[in-house]
């Protein structure tokens, strides 16, 4: 007789290994379920879960879209960045999927509009109504900026590379440049209610035929940082008005400003790269141009045509509770992702210089394993999210039952506060 293939202990212990996974990948099942029903339980029925839906994928889209372009290259024993986009420009596409910060400054500008006029009806005074909003963004930021001093302050002390400092520092603090935007014009609520999006855009217009057209000063730029994201944030005001209900506005967005794009970057100069690339002449995000700022429209566009699509997907219970968990941590996501790239290559160090996370970003083969590198920093950020995701809740003593008009809706449920129905209310998701 032929001797069994294992041994019968062997055996067993290979099922009760095989049982015990499947107990737990079943638990685990189970869990998310009863987590998903939860929040689904906790949910206005009112509530327009498109905006959410945009909000999430315009900050993960911008998350994976800074790992994807962005290198830290380990050379001479410092660390410098490059981009793939540079000796790969055909990869150019990866930013128009990534470069989504005009459909977050579209739903900050409709959810703050509607929330400031909610206020206002309710009789809730600008400068608490202020406070509020900008507590969500700022909280979050103070633990940042301590932990980044003291990571610098022991870097120096250690003799590290003063080039290598700069690098990471400035690296992990540029997300703050895209909150002190927002903060601005989030302030400027009230009279932005109904300014058109064509005042900023001709803005913007001017300003590039001076600089590109007429050979005017470089600092001029300058002048399209608030201009640039002005144009999206007040396309999100007209949607509170009702003037892009329909869908024969997004369609003109969306064919209008994809056209505007293509006219300029083939004809007029413009980078195809919609973010901008180390050594470039010209960047289209630092400060925005009109083709940035066209594209932008074209994303808009994009966004309001989906929103029957997303608000059917979302009344999946699975799907409503992820897109609600990134909302509830929005800005831990957005503030730690740099972090988290970088923790991950400073750990790699100790294995030698590694494929795809210290080399340079040069050939198809770096692709590849940057792509294998994602899912690392996304258990990198996770840890990150588990650490400080606390600072971005708003303290419970803050929240007297009824305040704003709201109520909490299931135990425990902090999803539940925002654009009601005709009003906006503040709630702890509610960070556009």
């Amino acid at each position: 007789m032929a001797d069994a293939p294992f041994p019968p202990p062997f055996t067993r212990l290979t099922r009760l290994t095989r049982l015990t996974r499947l107990t737990l990948l079943t638990t685990v099942a189970g869990r998310l379920r009863a987590i998903a029903t939860r929040v689904e339980t906790a949910t206005p029925p009112e509530r327009d879960r498109a905006v959410d839906a945009l909000r999430a994928f315009a900050i993960l889209g911008v998350v994976l879209g800074h790992w994807l372009v962005t290198a830290l290259v380990a050379e001479g024993g410092t660390l410098h960045t490059a981009s793939p986009l540079g000796p790969m420009p055909w990869l150019a596409p990866v930013s128009w999927a990534f470069q989504t910060l005009a459909v977050f400054f579209l739903v900050g500008g409709h959810v703050a509009t509607r929330s400031h006029a909610s206020a206002a009806a309710g009789g809730i005074p600008y400068g608490r109504w202020l406070g509020a909003r900008l507590g969500r963004l700022f909280r979050p930021v103070a633990t940042l900026l301590a932990l980044w001093t003291a990571v610098t302050v022991a870097l120096l002390l250690t003799g590290a590379d003063l080039d290598t400092v700069r690098t990471l520092v400035k690296l992990a603090l540029s997300p703050l440049w895209f909150l002190l935007v927002f903060a601005a014009l989030t302030a400027a609520t009230p009279l932005l209610a109904r300014l058109n999006p064509l005042w900023p855009l001709a803005v913007v217009l001017h300003v590039d035929l001076l600089r590109f057209g007429l050979d005017g000063p470089s600092w001029l730029g300058w002048l399209n940082l608030p201009a640039g994201w002005l144009v999206p944030y007040t396309l999100g005001a007209a949607w509170t008005r009702g003037e892009l209900a329909g869908r024969r506005a997004a369609v003109v967005l969306l064919t209008g400003g994809t056209v505007a794009t293509a006219a300029l970057v083939l004809w007029a100069g413009y980078p195809a790269s919609m973010v901008g690339v180390p050594g470039a002449a010209v960047s289209n995000l630092d400060p925005p141009t009109l083709a940035g700022v066209t594209f932008g429209l074209a994303q808009c566009g994009l966004a309001l045509l989906l929103r029957d699509r997303l608000r059917v997907l979302m009344r999946r219970p699975l799907a409503w509770a992820g897109v609600a968990l990134v909302n509830l941590s929005a800005m831990t996501i957005f503030l730690w992702h740099q972090t988290s790239l970088m923790a991950t290559t400073a750990l790699g160090l100790l294995a030698g210089r590694l494929p795809g996370l210290h080399t340079r970003p040069e050939g198809l083969d770096w692709v590849a394993f940057r792509l294998a590198w994602l899912p690392v920093f996304g258990c990198v950020l996770a840890v990150c999210w588990t650490a400080f995701r606390h600072r971005e809740q708003e303290p419970r003593r803050s929240h007297p039952r009824g305040r704003y008009r709201g109520r909490f809706r299931g135990r425990g449920s902090r999803v539940v506060l925002v654009h009601r129905g005709g009003h906006a209310t503040t709630g702890a998701s509610d960070h556009a």
